[in-house]
């Protein structure tokens, strides 16, 4: 990390050594050039709070220029909070709706991918400290979800996420340390946490660092996922348990075979 920056918001704005407007520049922007800066401003006052269809339509137009990369017949709903939007790559399809927040914040990290066909609800928020995010292909955030990657996080294509849940890569405090929590970065981790593609992870439901889960999982609501479950599985509880495994793709054709199906 470049000497003198953070990734930790309190200590940013808190620092002494830099004036308001460069500790927000360093927040929101980065090291972007100034006249990025100032041309990405107007854009969110322009159109981030925008209703209707002019509003959908203004920053269809305008927001692209924003983002590292951005795919065709992408939504972007009012409100949305983007923090180092130059870090943030957007397939096709995407809806962003409204009240979410983007933020690929860090010095070092590759920041946030987007594939084709993403849907990210209202309120969610999608956010690193110098970690990376992949949302792949086709996977469902609904509204009220925290992504949070200081690692590497990677949600699989297709899987759908209920309300309020809260997936986390990284963000471990060391309680063994001395130094108080609050002064802490907030950033140790155990690994990189993924989840397969094709699960369903019901409403607030908690994955924790590292706890990988794999294809084709369900994990019912409210359960709190501290350790790995395989593929196939169906988890719930607090710690979630496996309590059902499902038959794999493969074994469902063999068996109709067998039945004569």
């Amino acid at each position: 990390m470049k000497e003198g920056q953070t990734v930790k918001v309190k200590d940013a704005m808190q620092s002494g050594r830099k004036s308001s407007f460069q500790k927000y520049r360093e927040l929101t922007y980065g090291d972007r050039p100034f006249g990025y800066v100032l041309a990405a401003e107007w854009i969110l006052a322009v159109s981030g709070s925008c209703p209707g269809g002019l509003g959908l339509w203004l920053r269809s137009k305008l927001y692209p220029f924003l983002f590292k990369e951005t795919g065709r017949k992408v939504f972007f709903g009012r409100h949305i909070t983007v923090r180092h939007p130059h870090k943030i790559r957007l397939g096709d399809n995407v809806v962003i709706d409204d009240n979410c927040v983007l933020d690929a914040k860090g010095t070092t990290n590759a920041g946030i991918v987007i594939e084709d066909n993403v849907y990210i609800g209202r309120n969610t928020i999608v956010y690193c400290k110098n970690g990376d995010i992949r949302i792949e292909t086709g996977a469902n955030l609904s509204s009220n979800c925290e992504i949070f990657s200081s690692n590497r996080l990677t949600l699989g294509a297709g899987t759908v996420v209920g309300a309020y849940s809260y997936l986390l890569s990284g963000g471990e405090y060391d309680y063994e340390d001395e130094t108080p929590f609050c002064k802490q970065s907030g950033m140790e981790t155990k690994g990189p946490l993924t989840i397969g593609p094709n699960c369903w992870l019901g409403a607030r439901v908690t994955v924790l660092d590292a706890a990988n889960i794999g294809e084709r999982c369900v994990i019912g609501a409210g359960a709190v996922v501290t350790k790995p479950i395989p593929p196939d599985s169906v988890a719930v509880g607090i710690p979630a348990k496996v309590v059902k495994t499902l038959a794999a793709e493969g074994s469902k054709v063999e068996r109709s075979k067998v039945e004569g199906r």
